[in-house]
């Protein structure tokens, strides 16, 4: 197997993602990220103040500036605060329904986990958490994984032995790392989706179909038993995946929702405020060269904008896990992943 069809569990190198871009993504706090953003817009008004355009205050003084640019934000606010409400009946909509839609649910769920311990012989029950469950599936894909390396190992060619090797090998260290993190990880962090990012089961699938394919005519029937049944295994890991982002994705939507409905009146207040109570003649004198009335209108719009990116922040983050969960199975839509013998 060749460096370029390594099944590397690294997100970044799987993606070829900057690393940098890729923790601004994903992994960054949300809130970090809100407030790293605010800052910044903070300091381009703050600044701009500097650069010899007309002052703030003979703006305000002859247009009304502050409540121009206040009002618009009142009305933001508010259609913001409607789509909360939309988003919030769209999750809840998910969780809807008669009792035989309930039961059915219920079924599909618990035929899943018995249909998965079956395919795991060493687990009779697998735990409840979701880091957990994983934890136990990729740990059981990694036991099959050993097993038919075991049996290749016993009566095969070197050339099947050593390509079995190195996928078998790759298998392991991404396993391994995914392993350690999910020891600790929660549910409503991100920490979960996080590492079932990490494992990236669609290439390990591709790359053992293709060995089967390859080799078939020298597999031992033992030796093709294992691979099927690592294949197996391996293809619940999918399902799992995608459930939990489901419910990671309802989650975060119902605390985005609750984040923009305790936002927003603050915000709201705020705006009023200033348009009521702020003109040209307000706070007069400077702090650090700059006039008080910047200080206090670029505060004001970045309170007015903070819903707004507080919702950029938690949808950026649901949209690129979206992106990067399309297609399930053995199906690889980065570019960076393409196999080299396509046609």
């Amino acid at each position: 197997m060749s460096d370029s069809d390594s099944t590397s569990g690294v997100l970044s190198q799987r993606t070829g993602v900057g690393g940098l871009r890729l923790w601004v993504l994903l992994r960054m706090n949300r809130w970090l990220f809100t407030v790293v953003v605010l800052v910044a817009v903070f300091a381009v008004l703050v600044v701009a103040s500097r650069l010899g355009l007309t002052p703030l205050r003979i703006i305000v003084a002859r247009h009304n500036g502050t409540f121009w640019i206040f009002s618009a934000f009142i009305g933001a606010i508010i259609t913001g605060t409607s789509i909360v409400v939309t988003l919030n009946q769209l999750v809840l909509s998910q969780e809807l329904g008669a009792v035989g839609d309930q039961r059915e649910r219920m079924q599909a769920a618990m035929e899943f986990r018995g249909d998965t311990e079956a395919a795991l012989d060493d687990e009779e029950v697998l735990p409840p958490e979701p880091a957990a469950f994983l934890y136990e599936l990729v740990d059981g894909i990694e036991r099959e994984a050993h097993e038919f390396e075991s049996t290749v190992a016993a009566d095969h060619g070197d050339d099947i032995q050593t390509t079995v090797s190195d996928y078998v090998d790759d298998i392991t260290e991404n396993a391994r790392v995914v392993k350690d993190d999910l020891e600790n990880a929660q549910f409503g962090s991100f920490d979960v989706i996080w590492n079932a990012l990490n494992f990236n089961y669609s290439r390990k699938i591709h790359d053992a179909r293709k060995i089967r394919a390859d080799y078939g005519g020298e597999l031992s029937d033992e030796a093709d038993d294992e691979i099927g049944d690592m294949i197996e295994v391996l293809t619940f890991f999918g399902p799992a995946r995608e459930h939990f982002k489901t419910l990671y994705f309802q989650w975060e939507l119902i605390n985005l929702s609750r984040a923009l409905l305790y936002i927003s009146v603050p915000a709201l207040a705020v705006m009023g405020a200033l348009m009521m109570y702020i003109d040209g003649n307000a706070l007069p004198g400077t702090l650090f060269g700059i006039d008080n009335l910047v200080w206090l209108t670029s505060a004001g719009f970045v309170v007015g904008l903070a819903p707004f990116i507080v919702f950029i922040a938690f949808i950026l983050r649901i949209a690129t896990v979206a992106k990067r969960t399309l297609a399930m199975g053995p199906f690889i839509l980065r570019e960076s992943e393409r196999d080299e013998d396509l046609g």
